[in-house]
């Protein structure tokens, strides 16, 4: 009798089988006194549910209907109240590495995605280069490992820029960690009628529907066609549309709804969101809302053009919301008229980091006529040109974006806003939980959760063992903490204590409730635009950024510093972000804007090449 160790992959009735087994037939001279052997198929236990991962984009904590807002999201609302809502939910600041640090379950910079993997704001060091190791290995990968099908649509946002040709390579495609079939954009943001589209590892031309329409028929076909083929195999579906990430483009259908709800301003928007996060318990009854960001206008000091085209901006992007939450529905609703919607593990994270401040104060119709892109434009200038082309928000013609003030209303109750590190206004977005077939005990979730988790929660949920290897490649060790553990249990201590942040220099890092955080360049309100003509802003000495320090259990939305009076405390807690720092990558600490300019200076040949 001999054995031998299969290392190939084998189809046996339609299923994918890893032999990792020793072989365990005979082989003899002849087929008469030789036995046959098939290694097991690789399956999920009987029962095993759907999983679907929902990550929106660009959403504020206050922003929907679910979490306390006014702009309508039923889809999510229902989901929610058959579920569990997280409140203590967190992400990276900014969308590549919350991305890599969901889809792998460990910190951004030990996966290399500190930035993004886009030429102009990667670099070429372990935390910085964009390039994801096979030692980092994806949910997609192990669950298609276990036995699932697996599908991604809409925006992936961690593929090299220069691996994005039809050329490939495609080892950090969707096809490359783990997905059976993709659909979307590969890159960070895309025109919602014009998407730079993909669909498995062919870039193809879009038919002219909105991007949103077409990744929901992608993802229902997937299902359909999963389940006439194996009605018993689970699936696992990544949806992640390009919303509502500018630019904000939806039908009148949808912004139509929302005529006059915003005439009040976003002052009245936040007051008004902050009594219904009170009245739902979504923050504590005590709470207090932060005072207007000084780089903000009071709405009442606003001329009513100002007021008419500011209006307009939140219309537009309510409207995109809700439409995207609709998207969402049908997913839903299908699901449900196949009796598969029971079986269906769901969450969402509303939001890949806080709402985004890169509309400006003056918000934006074309990047074209912003001062970030060209130099000869004022602030009043640009908001004029808005003005005149006030009709052209939203549609196909125009690439808006909503102005500062809507951003830091939509992260009501918090500070700040997307790329803010610092503030939980740009890390603190709302989680759902929909399970009702296995999560009895539904309601609000206080517990501290960052996106790293919902790897291990999955794995854990469907009782799937971490895999110390993918494809013979050793597997670094997870950095999320399972949430399962607060399912059916609301009081239970937060078992995810330790957590750093860090964006583009501004960083900081909790423990056990404590946070404390430095802005790197407090005074910019926005990014500047690494496409264009990079603003000249000096570099700053990191060593003389100014540290905060804030008692989330007692202070939840980071209103009282606490610097001066806990010397002791601040100092624990930088040198744990030191050590941080060291462990995972996160040195070396680098000023994005001379990098930035860098590129654009000696470069643009480069960057041309690579983007064709």
């Amino acid at each position: 009798m001999k054995f031998f160790t299969l290392s190939t992959v084998i189809l046996v009735s339609g299923l994918a089988l890893k032999a990792q087994q020793p072989y365990q037939g005979t082989v003899g001279r002849t087929l008469a006194d030789s036995k046959e052997w098939w290694p097991a198929p690789v399956k999920p236990a009987a029962g095993s549910p759907n999983v679907i991962w929902i990550l929106l984009d660009d959403v504020g904590f206050g922003a929907t209907s679910t979490f306390g807002g006014v702009i309508s999201t039923p889809t999510f609302d229902s989901l929610a109240n058959n579920g569990l809502r997280y409140t203590n939910f967190h992400t990276a600041a900014i969308c590549a590495p919350t991305r890599a640090a969901l889809m792998t379950g460990r910190n951004h910079h030990a996966v290399h995605m500190g930035g993004f993997a886009h030429y102009f704001s990667s670099a070429g060091f372990p935390g910085y280069d964009g390039r994801i190791p096979s030692s980092s290995g994806t949910i997609a990968e192990i669950l298609k490992e276990s036995g699932y099908n697996t599908f991604a649509v809409g925006k992936y946002g961690l593929t090299p820029d220069e691996d994005t040709s039809d050329a490939g390579p495609f080892d950090r495609w969707p096809s490359g960690k783990g997905f059976e079939h993709f659909f979307g954009f590969l890159g960070s943001e895309t025109d919602q009628y014009k998407p730079a589209l993909v669909e498995d590892n062919v870039n193809i031309k879009p038919d002219g529907r909105h991007l949103s329409e077409q990744i929901t028929d992608k993802a229902i076909s997937y299902i359909a066609r999963q389940k006439k083929a194996a009605p018993d195999k689970p699936f696992f579906l990544y949806y992640a549309p390009g919303a509502t990430h500018a630019p904000h483009q939806v039908t009148p259908e949808w912004s139509d709804r929302y005529k006059g709800k915003f005439d009040g301003g976003w002052d009245v928007f936040r007051e008004q969101v902050f009594a219904n996060q009170k009245k739902q318990g979504i923050i504590p009854a005590n709470a207090k809302l932060p005072e207007r960001n000084e780089d903000i206008q009071a709405w009442n000091t606003l001329k009513p053009d100002q007021q008419k085209l500011y209006a307009r901006f939140m219309e537009i992007y309510a409207g995109y919301l809700t439409y995207t939450d609709h998207e969402v529905s049908r997913v839903i609703n299908y699901l449900r008229s196949i009796n598969q919607l029971d079986n269906t593990l769901i969450f969402v994270v509303l939001g890949d980091n806080g709402g985004s401040k890169e509309g400006t104060q003056e918000g934006t119709v074309s990047k074209a006529y912003t001062p970030r892109r060209n130099k000869g434009l004022t602030r009043d200038s640009a908001r004029l040109f808005n003005e005149a082309h006030i009709s052209e928000i939203g549609t196909p013609a125009s690439d808006a974006n909503y102005p500062l003030g809507w951003a830091q209303a939509s992260n009501t109750p918090f500070k700040y806003w997307k790329q803010d590190a610092n503030s939980e206004g740009g890390t603190r977005n709302p989680l759902i939980v929909f399970y009702p077939k296995g999560i009895k005990e539904k309601g609000i979730r206080t517990q501290y959760g960052y996106v790293s988790d919902l790897l291990p929660t999955t794995l854990e949920f469907l009782k799937i063992p971490f895999p110390q290897e993918i494809k013979g490649v050793k597997q670094d060790s997870l950095h999320g903490t399972s949430l399962v553990y607060s399912f059916e249990n609301a009081s239970a201590p937060s078992r995810h204590t330790e957590q750093y942040y860090y964006i583009f220099g501004s960083r900081a890092i909790y423990k056990d409730g404590w946070k404390a955080g430095a802005a790197h360049h407090p005074d910019m309100v926005e990014l500047n635009d690494y496409s264009g003509s990079a603003k000249q802003v000096p570099a700053k000495n990191f060593d003389k950024d100014v540290w905060e320090l804030y008692n989330l259990n007692e202070d939840f939305n980071e209103r009282v510093n606490l610097a001066e009076k806990y010397p002791e405390k601040l100092a624990e807690l930088k040198q744990l972000f030191e050590a941080n720092a060291k462990k995972y990558n996160i040195y070396p600490f680098i000023d994005w804007e001379d990098v930035f300019r860098a590129r654009l200076i000696n470069s643009k040949k480069a960057f041309s090449a690579a983007a064709k």
